[in-house]
């Protein structure tokens, strides 16, 4: 079965859990803030994509795509700092199509933010969004930033796509949530 990698970065986390992605498992990288590529060609697709304000980023492309995506196995990577859970279930439910949501099998992996580097509108949305979280735990690391990303936080994604390398035909994922 062919696959791609099919992923959007914003600070630079995300791409590199796509390279990884990548670099493991033989796929090809495809970008689709540059190229805006089109996943016709793929048996199933990787899509990874950051959660920025409580949302998809990628999310634009996919209901763009959507027809191509139809039938295919699609293995959904969020990368967020928010762990596997309702916030981030519910985050991915108001940005992806039910019919996609439904049958994708999501892998939630953590990222890393930096303030430093966020745009001040980044920067506000997410002050704002820290004095809004009752967890003072999650609260500290939203304002004074984190770094979870790690090579090894890929290994579920990378043995679900060699699950789908040794089918010989178009098989749905369990539909599930994998936290990393």
């Amino acid at each position: 079965m062919r696959g791609a990698v099919f992923f959007i970065s914003k600070y630079g986390s995300t791409a590199q859990y796509a390279n990884w992605i990548s670099q493991e498992t033989g796929l090809p990288l495809r970008g689709v803030k540059d190229t805006s590529p089109v996943p016709s060609d793929c048996d199933f697709l990787v899509v990874v994509s950051p959660v920025i304000c409580q949302k998809l980023l990628i999310e634009g492309w996919v209901r763009r795509n959507l027809a191509h995506m139809a039938s295919k196995p699609v293995i959904m990577v969020t990368v967020s700092g928010a762990p596997a859970g309702p916030r981030l279930d519910a985050w991915i439910r108001d940005s992806l199509p039910p019919e996609l949501v439904s049958r994708m099998h999501h892998v939630a992996l953590r990222g890393r933010q930096n303030p430093r580097v966020l745009s001040w509108f980044d920067r506000a949305m997410l002050i704002i969004g820290a004095l809004k979280n009752a967890d003072p735990v999650a609260r500290k690391e939203e304002l004074g930033g984190f770094d979870f990303v790690d090579k090894s936080n890929i290994g579920t994604v990378v043995k679900l796509v060699r699950a789908l390398h040794r089918t010989s035909s178009v098989i749905p994922l369990r539909t599930g949530v994998t936290k990393c």
